[in-house]
């Protein structure tokens, strides 16, 4: 990767962005005049394009015209359900202007907004089961609204086509507020395309989003991945137990603004979106997470896997109601009460898999202790998803993301959880898993390619050092990830408590082996923790506390090699690269 496209600055104050791009937003999307984002703030981290899997710009439809003056200016206008009016066309201009057209529709048209309509906001995009043919658009609206649906088509047929938004609806259980949101499944796509959408509800100023399809089979591409955000909204509810309300900080916008820089297919948050179940209004707090972060998830799929601070008490059986409203991810079977916590999806030759670590994690995180809730169907699922993955030909890499993590050299933060060791990793060493990503400890941490374990109760991951050759002063470190499994923890994501001073001296790991009785000071089960050696740690970055990683996947050629280079960058006024490494394996097709 081009260091000079990674080390441009990256706004200050990049944080809520207002409910979304709209009138006078950026190409990158943020907003002018938004007292908490600073204007062009995802733009000011845009500039020359860096080589590996990027998109390719020149082609499909253009972010710049979408939410440029003229095309932004004309679309804002639009209403789902109004009166008769002018048709819209592509530069921005109505009937009559002399502008390009786009195809009419009687359904698509400008006219005013009904005032008492509730606002289209939290504009987002999930990929749907088949993530070159589906995608999901959703949005939320603080009241209930009628007709909510989606207009979209190519930047050659327009807002052709039409999908039916359904709504799903939860309570807050702390302050009794009801959301609404709204999710509309698209069909029919065509792999690899850009498309363009409209969002809204009968009386509503639709909102608008790009999207562009996963290719169909091998295939170069990007995405990126961190957990562990919360808000870049501060100051609003002190909470003298926290840093703040919901442990955000400005860096929070920050990293989105990062994220839109690299430009990714697709963005994996692995955990601890926002942390609504510490913030003193859960509502608020989410509504603050989707403003930062619409102005990239409604352009790009941001999938989710829950973490402990996804357990809000009172929402739902196990606490995740909330989650599970805002977020539509492939089926993967799982009953009501576990809908969406775990699913897999593939893009390329890449499967990519969630689970949900609080059903077999020891430690008690969340706002209740929800230990094995699935009574094992997790874990069924998992097995077989893994092995089906593994014996397909057309598959060559699997990546597995989650919240809490095997593997950390952070004192006095979370530390490895023993549950996750002797559930999940034996599952990824029968089926040969590629790469591990978590959040939970505040920090980035790598892990060398592990396979097996070193005999002692932790069950210590073992090191697989013929796995790697190593760094040269002109080449990075290289691993083959068919002879052993890399652990990364990147929970650097903008959170307000970063544990990036806390490693322990040398190689050492807290390992949480059980749970003792509640402790009063704060209100769990107090973690039982043993130490062990950490010969599985490879790297650790004690000096940047915020960061997120890129990979780019390269295909290969049929009966060869595959690639996925991977990069760390800390957040700080730049995009600064801190490691970068190639991982390898053989294609499944060999």
């Amino acid at each position: 990767m081009d260091e000079r496209d990674a080390s441009e600055p990256v706004s200050e104050q990049a944080g809520s962005a207002g409910a979304g791009a709209g009138p006078g937003s950026t190409p990158g999307g943020g907003t002018h005049g938004d007292d908490t984002a600073g204007p062009d703030a995802a733009a000011r981290v845009g500039g020359p394009e860096s080589g590996g899997a990027r998109p390719d710009r020149s082609r499909g439809v253009s972010r710049r015209w979408l939410f440029g003056a003229s095309g932004a200016a004309a679309i804002a206008g639009l209403a789902v359900g109004a009166g008769t009016t002018a048709a819209l066309h592509g530069d921005g201009s109505s009937t009559g202007s002399g502008g390009r057209f786009w195809p009419p529709s009687p359904e698509l048209a400008i006219g005013p907004a009904r005032v008492a309509a509730p606002p289209v906001t939290g504009l987002h995009l999930q990929f749907g089961a088949d993530a070159a043919r589906e995608a999901v658009v959703s949005w939320q609206s603080p009241g209930s609204v009628r007709n909510p649906v989606v207009r979209f088509g190519t930047a050659t047929t327009g807002f052709g086509a039409t999908a039916q938004a359904q709504t799903r609806v939860y309570r807050d259980a702390a302050s009794g507020t009801e959301v609404y949101a709204h999710h509309a499944v698209l069909t029919g796509l065509t792999p690899d395309t850009d498309y363009i959408y409209a969002a809204g509800h009968e009386g509503a100023t639709p909102e608008l989003g790009t999207h562009r399809t996963a290719p169909a089979g091998r295939a170069a591409f990007r995405f990126t991945s961190f957990g562990d955000q919360g808000t870049p909204t501060l100051g609003k509810l002190d909470n003298g137990r926290y840093v703040n309300d919901n442990l955000g900080s400005p860096v929070a916008g920050d990293v989105t603004a990062g994220i839109e820089h690299l430009a990714p297919l697709f963005n994996l948050v692995n955990g601890d979106l926002c942390y609504a179940n510490l913030a003193t209004d859960r509502i608020r707090t989410w509504n603050d997470w989707w403003a930062n972060n619409s102005r990239s998830a409604r352009h790009r799929p941001w999938m989710p896997a829950p973490g402990n601070h996804e357990n809000e008490r009172g929402n739902g059986p196990i606490g995740y109601e909330a989650f599970q409203t805002y977020f539509t991810v492939p089926d993967s079977g799982a009953e009501d009460l576990a809908r969406g916590l775990w699913y897999a999806f593939t893009v390329g030759a890449v499967r990519v898999i969630a689970v949900a670590n609080d059903d077999i994690c020891l430690q008690d995180g969340g706002n209740s202790y929800v230990h094995g809730y699935s009574g094992g169907a997790q874990k069924r699922w998992l097995d077989k998803e893994l092995a089906a993955a593994r014996a397909d030909r057309a598959i060559d890499w699997i990546v597995v993301f989650m919240h809490q993590t095997a593997i950390s050299s952070a004192d006095k933060a979370n530390g490895a959880d023993l549950g996750i060791r002797q559930e999940w990793l034996p599952l990824f060493d029968r089926y040969r898993v590629d790469l591990v990503l978590c959040g939970h400890e505040h920090h980035y941490e790598r892990s060398h390619p592990v396979r097996g374990v070193l005999g002692s109760d932790t069950l210590t991951p073992k090191p697989v050092p013929e796995a790697v050759t190593p760094a040269t002063a002109t080449a990075p470190e290289i691993i083959d990830t068919s002879k052993g499994t890399v652990h990364l923890v990147i929970g650097g994501g903008g959170t307000s408590a970063p544990s990036n001073g806390l490693f322990f001296p040398g190689q050492q790991c807290r390992v949480i082996t059980g749970v003792g009785a509640v402790d009063p000071g704060t209100g769990k089960k107090a973690p039982i923790y043993v130490m062990e050696q950490a010969p599985w740690s490879a790297f650790k970055d004690p000096e940047h506390p915020y960061g997120f990683c890129a990979f780019d996947v390269n295909p290969g050629s049929p009966g060869g090699h595959t690639t996925m280079t991977a990069t760390y960058y800390a957040v700080t006024d730049t995009l600064k690269p801190v490691d970068s490494f190639i991982l390898t394996r053989p294609r499944s097709d060999s």
